[in-house]
């Protein structure tokens, strides 16, 4: 694997002792039999305004629902342990952890704690679980080709990568992301999953040499006023990252390469921009297009704003442009 990738593009600057403690937070967390299923922002929100909800009773509560708590209920070596890496903050006479885990199929994720605000916050949450059962939903024909390679594109919590690696084995797996904080958890969380993986941090795919075979791509679909890279889409409604990381990595797939998008569009006077443009590149390209939209409405809050002022809907959607033999 040498030759897979360009030595100057991989960023990764490993901090050991936070590496060290959220893999003992996830061996901890797995022992116990941690689950926590990951809701949408806003019903976090919801359920952290009732009264009862203000103060940690268990390790759902602390890594899950990201609430304040007493040091008795955290094993004292790891509670240690997290501070000294700078991953437990004080508030007031209780501590809060700055990262949550949640539960994946049989995997522990780890990644940013409620409320992500931070530019460099590392997401998980609904759209990962669709991402990973669309991964499953696709994977069930892996690459035929030795040394198939597959690269996750923006990885975040490197939810995505995961998912194929138990599908496809064989693969030979790269993560990228802009964002470093993403690269350090997707490590720790490829590590604690069992996965072999290369890391490479940039917004691109320049430091990937050879051809694709598969390609995974789950970019932000919403304007995001405040640029926070795991949310602001960009151009085109918010469709603008999506169909940038498509016309970047369609023309490297080999044949039988796929490239599978999980993203959301706008629709505006009932037309798909994105599903458009991705047929115009996939017919440059001489391949083929499967899209299909799987819920016809989220987000129906951002229509309020100007940006969305003439959309009537934001769709999620699926796609897929593989690459055949001429």
């Amino acid at each position: 694997m040498e030759s897979l990738v360009a030595e100057r593009p991989i960023g990764l600057v490993e901090d050991e002792p936070q590496a060290a403690a959220l893999a003992e937070l996830l061996r901890f967390l797995a022992q116990r039999d941690y689950r926590f299923i990951t809701p949408t922002p806003a019903t976090h929100q919801r359920v952290l305004a009732r009264p009862d909800r203000q103060r940690a009773d268990d390790l759902r509560d602390v890594f899950g629902w990201s609430l304040p708590f007493a040091t008795e209920i955290l094993d004292p070596t790891l509670c240690s342990m997290l501070d000294a890496a700078g991953l437990i903050e004080r508030d007031g006479p209780l501590l809060r952890s700055k990262v949550r885990v949640s539960t994946l199929g049989p995997d522990l994720l780890v990644h940013s704690a409620y409320p992500t605000d931070d530019k460099d916050a590392v997401f998980f949450g609904p759209d990962s679980y669709r991402f990973a059962r669309f991964i499953a939903d696709e994977l069930r024909r892996c690459p035929e080709r030795k040394d198939a390679t597959l690269v996750d594109i923006g990885t975040g919590t490197g939810a995505g990568a995961i998912a194929a690696a138990h599908c496809c084995p064989k693969v030979e797996i790269v993560m990228t992301d802009i964002n470093p904080a993403a690269l350090r958890l997707a490590r720790v969380n490829a590590q604690a999953a069992g996965v072999e993986a290369r890391f490479v941090e940039g917004d691109d795919l320049s430091g990937i040499r050879c051809a694709l075979d598969l390609v995974l791509a789950n970019p932000p679909y919403i304007i995001d006023p405040a640029g926070r890279a795991y949310r602001d889409g960009g151009e085109l409604y918010g469709a603008g990252v999506a169909l940038g990381m498509a016309c970047e990595a369609v023309p490297r797939l080999a044949i039988g390469g796929r490239f599978l998008l999980y993203t959301g569009s706008a629709i505006v006077r009932g037309a798909d921009a994105l599903q458009g443009r991705l047929g115009q590149l996939a017919a440059a390209e001489g391949c083929r297009l499967r899209y299909e939209e799987i819920d016809p409405d989220v987000f129906g809050e951002e229509l309020e704003t100007d940006a969305y002022a003439d959309v009537e809907r934001i769709a999620l959607v699926t796609a897929v442009i593989e690459r055949h033999a001429s």
